[in-house]
């Protein structure tokens, strides 16, 4: 993103007087995968690449709105119940009325957006999005009695769920919200409290592998993989009547233990990473107060294997990535996201980082022809205001 450029077109566009620049970022996820829906722990931190725009009040009940990446322009009431159609306006269209149910009295602005959110590698370009707004028209139309930061979060969700029709957790507008540079965040997705934990590798790289592969598999892998979570905790709160087990979150592995004969094989090997996954996340924490950033990317070795064997959600493209990593010595590798396809994301020592780099390229590009996408993390500030 080019702060003076995007300021350029604004005033392209829109004559007149300059309006105000927002910005908020995509995100990365240490560690924590699969575990928000089992009310246990994400580990997510805000990167510097997000989303930018320029907004300014226009006096009237329109907003008219400009997308430079996709060359394209809307405009609709403030009002209006229908909104736009295209996808991107739609982000913007459900925060003005998410923000407008809480309270914060938004009326017609002009504005144009950009951003550098690299697509397709799980950094949540869309949540970049929504916060960007969120903070913006809440900071200009609420007159210094605004929503608080997680009612910005919550509007951000609550747009992908009734307007884009995706039924999203909080994470990623959390991260993109809250975010600070050189920290990382440990989100309880149980009570929603949450700590910041320094993370400044010195002598490291944080690099992620995009295999710019997606698997569509047959049936709903998801769902599969949550239904035995549910169904594990269920069969813990039948043999423990007398404590409330909610999700997995709440069962130990002598609660595991205890059910493993009356549970499918597959229900345990599922709730073995969740488990697993959530002494992994503390481990971490731990790490990283002492600054041993060996015992972190050791965990993030485990939960690869956990996610690859047990959850089985990984695939045989994100399984070599994660073997290209071991082989050239890197200090700490796994999958980030959901799994079938994606991103690999990696702890590198500075010296590794070019030939895992040239390595990782080359072998995999030979593999499966296709040449996957390196990109650079660093770990920057959340939704705010540049000028």
């Amino acid at each position: 993103m080019n702060k003076e450029n995007l300021k350029k077109v604004f005033a392209d566009k829109f004559p007149g007087e300059m309006g105000h620049v927002y910005a908020s970022p995509g995100r990365i996820n240490l560690i924590g995968e699969h575990t928000d829906y089992n009310g246990g722990f994400v580990f997510p931190g805000a990167v510097t690449q997000g989303i930018m725009a320029v907004i300014r009040p226009n006096g009237t009940d329109k907003v008219r709105a400009y997308s430079i990446d996709l060359n394209d322009y809307a405009e609709w009431a403030v009002s209006d119940p229908a909104g736009p159609e295209a996808t991107c306006f739609r982000f913007v269209y459900g925060v003005a009325r998410e923000l407008t149910e809480r309270g914060v009295q938004v009326k017609g602005f002009d504005t144009v957006f950009a951003g550098d959110v690299p697509l397709g590698a799980g950094m949540s370009s869309s949540a970049a999005l929504e916060s960007c707004f969120a903070y913006g028209l809440n900071d200009l139309f609420a007159q210094g009695e605004g929503i608080s930061k997680w009612d910005m979060v919550l509007a951000g969700q609550a747009t992908e769920h009734k307007y884009i029709g995706c039924n999203c957790g909080i994470m990623d507008q959390f991260a993109s919200v809250f975010g600070k540079a050189g920290k990382l965040m440990r989100l309880d997705c149980n009570s929603r409290e949450f700590e910041y934990f320094p993370f400044e590798p010195k002598g490291y790289k944080l690099v992620l592998v995009n295999s710019c592969v997606k698997h569509e598999l047959a049936g709903s892998p998801y769902n599969d993989r949550r239904r035995s979570c549910e169904n594990v905790a269920a069969a813990v709160q039948a043999l423990h009547p007398d404590k409330e087990v909610k999700t997995l979150r709440d069962a130990t592995w002598e609660d595991l233990k205890a059910v493993s004969g009356t549970c499918s094989a597959e229900d345990i090997k599922r709730a073995t990473f969740v488990l697993g996954e959530k002494d992994r996340v503390l481990a971490v924490c731990e790490a990283l107060n002492r600054g041993d950033y060996e015992e972190v990317g050791r965990q993030m070795y485990l939960t690869h294997q956990g996610l690859s064997k047990d959850y089985e959600v990984s695939c045989e493209e994100l399984d070599y990535l994660n073997d290209i990593a071991k082989e050239c010595g890197v200090t700490g590798s796994r999958i980030m996201g959901g799994g079938f396809g994606g991103c690999t994301i990696n702890l590198v020592k500075d010296e590794l980082y070019d030939a895992f780099v040239k390595r990782a390229v080359e072998a995999f590009q030979a593999k499966y022809h296709v040449e996957p996408k390196i990109i650079d993390v660093v770990i920057g500030d959340g939704s705010r205001r540049i000028e």
